[in-house]
């Protein structure tokens, strides 16, 4: 199995609101850096950045071309090539037939800051990761998380990241980071 068998998802609708009610958040330009940068370190395949909202995915197209096609590739060419891998989407269904498209069948790995019934454990997961021969579709949730519909449409949920600590309030990028280097890591 290769880094390259790995796709990740940041999830900007279906969403929880701070009231525990599905909406959409809004994208924010260091998410898509930097998850970006994150994934095409690790070797990830695709980073998708999912919203139905015209105004968002049409910033988020204007970030991506000027550090793509622009001149912020000309004058950052390592930031051209990050941002390369990003992949605009309305939902998770959408992401789900590109991947099918380009002829992978995904694994929806969902992941939460909240413990879930039926979770499976980091190493569980790098050990599917490490044996299969199978695309995995890691989704990470904006605002207060994914909605309940996410979890249902995903063939596992992941543990939420354990830092051995009461707080537990990390911002998606650096959940992304985590999880990424934990599941890709060999230390």
């Amino acid at each position: 199995m290769s880094k390259s068998d790995i796709s990740i998802a940041l999830l900007h609708y279906p969403v929880l609101n701070k009231n525990g009610e599905t909406g959409s958040s809004a994208v924010t330009n260091l998410d898509i850096h930097d998850i970006a940068r994150l994934s095409r370190t690790y070797g990830l395949k695709n980073y998708y950045i999912v919203t139905p909202l015209q105004d968002q995915k049409s910033l988020v197209k204007k970030i991506v071309e000027h550090w793509t096609i622009n001149k912020g590739g000309q004058i950052n060419p390592d930031r051209k090539e990050a941002l390369g891998i990003v992949k605009i989407c309305d939902s998770i269904d959408d992401v789900k037939n590109n991947l099918l498209k380009d002829g992978l069948s995904p694994v929806l790995i969902s992941t939460t800051a909240v413990k879930k019934k039926d979770s499976i454990e980091m190493e569980t997961l790098k050990e599917m990761i490490s044996d299969n021969k199978k695309h995995f579709l890691i989704i990470l949730g904006t605002a207060w998380g994914l909605a309940e519909e996410i979890f249902e449409k995903s063939d596992y949920v992941l543990e939420p990241v354990e830092t051995g600590s009461d707080y537990n309030h990390l911002s998606v990028r650096s959940a992304a980071a985590i999880i990424i280097d934990r599941l890709l890591s060999d230390r």
